[in-house]
């Protein structure tokens, strides 16, 4: 399984798409970072944890659109019909679906990690800031439950109908959009500009209220369980091709 991992994740990120993509990261982050995060958000420092997260937000409609890319190399016809040797192998096809969903998750990980790394170079350079530690609360929140079930989603969709994933790319957009209640305002970024200053404290700590993590922790159940299913069938890691 080791081996198969290894070489679903090389075929993830040697490849052009994969560089496109990182330059894409890296050019819109450094223009949030350089346009809206050095101003700071809700009143406060540029390098404070409602800051970090309107930028990680902001980063997020393409990182989930890298998320679900990673998904049309297993999903694609042209990856289905290669299921038809990957089911003579001796592996059961359960455990080979496990290894390509690690890939993804991973790959989608290193996607995050350059956004992440892109913004302590940013306050480093910019504010000799280097208090790290502070930042992780809201880089799990804000990325983990929305990637997680970008991947789930998109690995369901994907084995109904290829062309569903690229469909689902847009959802991110759509709901930067609407008019999200509180609750939600972590899936548009609305959260880190307005529930900082109902604090009414200067620069306040992190936090979350109740109703925002129960629906963080809802994604991230709901992308954990379509990500199991989707890697525990015991049939192909995806049906056999259908027209479209």
């Amino acid at each position: 399984m080791r081996k198969i991992f290894g070489y679903e994740l090389r075929r993830l990120l040697c490849n052009r798409f994969f560089v496109g993509l990182l330059l894409a990261v890296l050019f819109y982050g450094w223009q949030v970072l350089t346009g809206s995060t050095l101003l700071g958000i809700a009143h406060t420092a540029p390098f404070s944890p409602w800051s970090f997260g309107d930028y990680l937000s902001r980063m997020l409609p393409l990182l989930w659109i890298g998320a679900l890319f990673f998904l049309t190399f297993f999903t694609s016809p042209k990856a289905r019909r290669v299921d038809a040797l990957t089911r003579a192998a001796p592996m059961t096809p359960g455990r080979y679906a496990l290894a390509r969903c690690a890939a993804a998750l991973t790959a989608t990980g290193l996607l995050a990690l350059v956004s992440v790394t892109e913004a302590a170079v940013f306050y480093g350079q910019y504010f000799s800031w280097y208090d790290w530690r502070s930042l992780a609360a809201p880089a799990l929140v804000t990325l983990i439950p929305p990637l997680v079930f970008a991947l789930g989603s998109g690995w369901m969709l994907g084995k109904i109908r290829p062309w569903l994933v690229y469909g689902w790319m847009v959802l991110p957009l759509v709901c930067g959009t609407l008019p999200l209640p509180g609750a939600l305002g972590l899936w548009n970024g609305s959260f880190f500009t307005w529930y900082p200053l109902s604090l009414e404290t200067l620069d306040p700590a992190f936090s979350l209220p109740a109703a925002a993590a129960v629906a963080q922790c809802a994604l991230l159940l709901a992308g954990v369980v379509m990500l199991a299913a989707g890697a525990g069938r015991t049939g192909a890691a995806f049906p056999k091709d259908r027209t479209m």
